[in-house]
């Protein structure tokens, strides 16, 4: 067993195994099982998963600590703060993004589009891109709360890009917010970026009610 990690790979592959969906919203987690799984001590499990609590990612049942859900008010809270932030993020980015930045966003639609097939993978393609967006903001405090923003999206079981035809909505979505952005247009991006959130909190209301709960778009 390799115990030379840090505390916080801990955290972070623990992080990363709940937002891939490796852990699902319910299910427990044991800090044994975690220690053999990642190679680390328990000691930084621990630690790792009481930070995992502390951020409301994990709940406590009984003895046990099993990965958090959202409830329907807590996405709709949950969408309605991440649209607010991402909306100045788009607006913020239409002021400061280089021509490099924007021909990478164009660059990661036009790769997007090889993984409407897979739905999982393009999940995390679509949230490289949204960071992208973030991080042409220009504002560190605005990246670090979108960064929470979406770590909350991890507790949401699928991805609402697996509903029929999202997936091809998203991309043109995506195409319009940058087109703003090259523009210069602040205000226009904004409107792009929260429509294009209103599209896909519809999307999980509408799939909600046949009990499925899609993730991160």
């Amino acid at each position: 067993m390799n115990t030379a990690r840090e505390p916080r790979d801990a955290y972070a592959l623990i992080l990363n195994a709940i937002d891939v969906g490796c852990y699902r919203p319910g299910e427990r987690l044991v800090e044994s099982d975690l220690a053999d799984r990642f190679g680390v001590s328990r000691t930084p499990v621990r630690e790792a998963l009481q930070r995992l609590e502390t951020q409301s990612l994990l709940r406590r049942e009984g003895r046990s600590l099993i990965v958090a859900s959202l409830d329907h008010n807590q996405v709709a809270e949950l969408y309605e703060v991440r649209s607010m932030l991402e909306g100045l993020a788009a607006r913020l980015s239409a002021k400061y993004a280089s021509p490099e930045e924007v021909r990478v966003l164009y660059a990661m639609i036009e790769e997007d589009r090889m993984l409407l097939v897979k739905p999982r993978e393009l999940s995390l393609a679509n949230r490289r891109f949204h960071r992208q967006i973030h991080l042409a903001s220009r504002n560190r405090f605005l990246v670090q709360q979108l960064e929470m923003v979406h770590r909350s999206m991890a507790l949401l079981a699928e991805t609402s890009l697996a509903a029929d035809g999202r997936g091809e909505m998203a991309l043109a979505e995506h195409k319009s917010i940058v087109e703003a952005i090259e523009a210069g247009d602040g205000p226009l991006a904004e409107r792009h970026l929260k429509e294009h959130l209103s599209h896909a909190f519809e999307t999980r209301l509408k799939q909600d009610a046949w009990g499925i709960r899609y993730r991160d778009d």
